[in-house]
C-alpha cells in the first residue's frame, strides 16, 4: 500500500501532516528514487505479507488523542501497558511448558526448571490427555507420553506436583476439551496439599473456540462446550478467585498458519464471545472478566509483534469497557502469556533455533507480555532437553537482567513504524470482526469454515513465498550445510506399558461402587443442565479417570465431527 492510500484511509492529524513536513517528504522521496534502489529479488513484507514502507514519519500516525490513544501504563487504554511499573516493579513470569513420559518424569524436569530460575509452571500434556481418553484406549496406542505428560487420574496429579507447594507456585495447564476435568484434578491436589482453593494461582487455557479453529482437540460439539465453560467460569468466580479460568489463545491460530491481524482479530472475537456467553448465563462481566487472560504467540517479524500486542490491549480495553459495560479496571486490562513461535523453529542447522527464540522472546518483552515460555532448540525433532530448555530459560534471563530492555516501559511507543503498525493492525482486526458479526457470531462462522479458510489462504501465501524462495529462512532455503545430528530425548515403549499398568491397578484399588454412582451423579448434571464443576470434583475425588469422566459427557453432549471445508 502506498503511502498515499495509507494517508486517504487513516488521515493523520494536522499537526503532525504539515504542509512543511509533507514538501520536505516528497523532496527526500524524490532524491532516494534517484540515488538508490532496493536490493533485486528482496520482497520488503511483513511476515504477514503487509507492505513496509521505506519510511515511517509522523504522517503514519493516527490523529487522535495521546490519553485516549495510547495513555500511561497502568491506565486506560492501556496501550503502553497493564502496569503501573511494569518490569521495574515485578518481572514477567518465566514459565517453561513443560511435560514427557509420565507424571515422574516430568515432576523431575519440574524440580530441574525451579532450582534454575523458573518461576512458574506450565504443564504440556499428551495426546490421548488433550483429546480426553485414558492410556489404555485404543485411540491412545503410540502416543502416552510422547508429545507431553500422561495424566490418566488424581492420581497422576499427585505425583505430577509432589513436593511442589501450590500455594506458593502459579501453574498454567495447556487444556482445553477436557479442562474442567485436568483442574478438577488439580483442586483436589490442593485440598490433598491443605491448600485452599483461594490460595491457588494459575491459568487454565480452556479455549475450546480455538480447537474447532486451529488445533482440532476437543471433546464435545461446540455448544455445549461452551455451556461447561460458563459452569467453570461461575464455580470458579466464587470458589478459585484468583484463578485465570480461561486463557483465550491466539497461539494455535498463528501457529495454524495466520497472519499477525489474524491471530488477534480471531483471538479477541473469541474472547468476546466467552463474554457474551457468560453474560447470556447471568453472570456480572466484572465478576468473571477480570479473570480472563490471553496466550499469544510471537514470531519473527520483530515490529509487527510488538505492535500487534499493543493494539490487543487496546481493542480489549476500548470493547469491554464501551460495548459490553464493564466497570471494573481489571474488566479492561488484557493480561497475556507469550510463547516463542514453534512454527519458525527449523529441524535444519538447530542451533539457529537459539537466535529466533531469543528475538521472539524480545519482541514479547518489548510488547508488555505478563508471562513468557521460550521455545528450545530441538522441538522440532523431539521434545527439548535439558540442556537445550536450561539455554531457553537462560535466554529470558539474559533479556531480563543484561539487556537494560526492563529498565522502562513501552521504550518502542511513539516510534512512527511501531505506532503506524499498531494502528493498521487495529483497523485489520475491526474489519475482521464486522465480517464475523455479519456470519451470526463466532460459533456460525466456525461451523461455516470461516477462520479455517482465511488462515489456509494465508499459509498457501507463506509456504508459497517460502518455496519460490522470495522469503529466506536461514539454513532452509538459503545458507544450507551439512551438519551433525543433535542429541534429542526419547520416551521409550515402556513409557506407555507402565502407565497402562498404573492405571489398571488403579481401577482395582478404588472404590468402583463409588465411582459408578458419582458418574452417575454426573450424567444427571449434564442432563438437567446444572453446573457440572461440583459432580467433576466429586468424581475425581472418587479416582475416576479422565476417560470415564469425559466418556459420561459424551454420553450426554454427543461428539463432534468436523464437517468437510474444502
Amino acid at each position: 500500500m502506498s503511502r498515499e492510500q495509507r494517508t486517504r484511509e487513516h488521515p493523520a492529524a494536522p499537526g503532525a501532516a504539515s504542509d512543511h513536513l509533507a514538501r520536505a517528504e516528497e523532496r527526500w522521496e524524490t532524491t532516494r528514487q534517484e540515488h538508490s534502489r532496493d536490493r533485486d529479488g528482496e520482497i520488503f513484507t511483513t511476515i504477514s505479507g503487509r507492505e513496509v514502507d521505506h519510511l515511517y514519519t509522523p504522517r503514519d500516525t493516527a490523529a487522535g488523542d495521546y490519553l485516549e490513544d495510547l495513555g500511561f501504563p497502568g491506565e486506560y487504554p492501556f496501550t503502553r501497558g497493564v502496569r503501573y511499573n511494569m518490569y521495574r516493579g515485578r518481572l514477567w513470569t518465566m514459565r517453561q511448558f513443560a511435560g514427557f513420559g509420565n507424571a515422574r518424569d516430568t515432576n523431575g524436569r519440574f524440580h530441574f526448571l525451579l532450582d534454575r530460575g523458573q518461576t512458574g509452571l506450565s504443564v504440556a500434556f499428551d495426546f490421548p490427555t488433550l483429546l480426553g481418553y485414558d492410556s489404555d484406549h485404543a485411540r491412545s496406542e503410540g502416543e502416552v507420553g510422547r508429545c507431553g505428560v500422561a495424566v490418566d487420574s488424581l492420581a497422576d496429579m499427585e505425583v505430577l506436583f509432589d513436593g511442589i507447594p501450590l500455594d506458593k507456585v502459579s501453574t498454567s495447564m495447556t487444556i482445553n476439551g477436557p479442562a474442567a476435568v485436568i483442574f478438577a484434578f488439580y483442586l483436589a491436589v490442593a485440598e490433598k496439599q491443605g491448600v485452599p482453593f483461594s490460595a491457588l494461582r494459575g491459568t487454565i487455557q480452556n479455549d475450546i473456540l480455538k480447537e474447532y479453529i486451529a488445533q482440532k482437540m476437543w471433546c464435545f460439539p461446540p455448544r455445549p462446550s461452551m455451556k461447561v465453560i460458563t459452569d467453570i467460569l461461575a464455580f470458579s468466580t466464587t470458589e478459585v478467585p484468583q484463578w485465570n479460568t480461561i486463557s483465550i489463545s491466539g497461539y494455535h491460530i498463528r501457529e495454524a498458519g495466520s497472519t499477525a491481524a489474524q491471530e488477534l482479530a480471531f483471538t479477541l472475537a473469541n474472547g468476546f464471545a466467552y463474554v457474551e456467553a457468560g453474560i447470556a448465563a447471568g453472570l456480572d462481566v466484572d465478576a468473571f472478566a477480570p479473570r480472563l487472560s490471553f496466550f499469544f504467540n510471537s514470531h519473527l517479524d520483530f515490529f509487527e509483534e510488538i505492535a500487534k500486542f499493543r493494539a490487543a490491549r487496546r481493542i480489549w480495553a476500548r470493547t469491554m469497557r464501551g460495548k459490553y459495560g464493564a466497570k471494573k479496571k481489571e474488566s479492561w486490562l488484557l493480561r497475556f502469556h507469550t510463547q516463542t513461535a514453534g512454527c519458525s523453529l527449523t529441524a535444519q542447522q538447530p542451533e539457529n533455533n537459539i537466535v529466533r527464540t531469543a528475538f521472539q522472546a524480545l519482541a514479547g518483552v518489548l510488547g508488555g507480555t505478563q508471562s513468557l515460555h521460550t521455545n528450545s532448540m530441538d522441538e522440532t525433532l523431539a521434545l527439548p532437553t535439558e540442556k537445550a530448555v536450561q539455554i531457553a530459560l537462560r535466554t529470558q534471563q539474559v533479556i531480563a537482567h543484561e539487556t537494560g530492555v526492563a529498565n522502562t516501559m513501552d521504550p518502542l511507543g511513539g516510534s512512527y513504524f511501531v505506532e503506524a503498525m499498531t494502528d493498521r493492525i487495529e483497523r485489520e482486526a475491526e474489519d475482521y470482526f464486522r465480517r464475523i458479526g455479519e456470519k451470526g457470531g463466532v460459533i456460525p462462522a466456525l461451523e461455516e469454515g470461516f477462520f479455517q479458510r482465511e488462515i489456509a489462504d494465508a499459509s498457501y501465501r507463506y509456504q508459497l513465498e517460502i518455496e519460490d524462495r522470495r522469503r529466506v529462512i536461514v539454513g532452509v532455503n538459503e545458507y544450507v550445510v551439512e551438519e551433525d545430528p543433535i542429541e534429542i530425548l526419547k520416551i521409550e515403549p515402556k513409557v506407555e506399558t507402565n502407565q497402562i499398568g498404573s492405571l489398571q491397578a488403579l481401577r482395582a484399588r478404588r472404590d468402583g461402587r463409588l465411582v459408578e454412582k458419582r458418574l452417575g451423579e454426573l450424567a444427571a448434571a449434564c442432563t438437567s443442565g446444572a453446573n457440572v464443576m461440583p459432580p467433576i470434583l466429586e468424581a475425581t475425588r472418587a479416582y475416576a479417570t479422565l476417560g470415564e469422566i469425559v466418556g459420561t459427557m459424551k454420553k450426554v453432549f454427543g461428539e463432534y465431527v468436523e464437517p468437510a471445508m474444502f
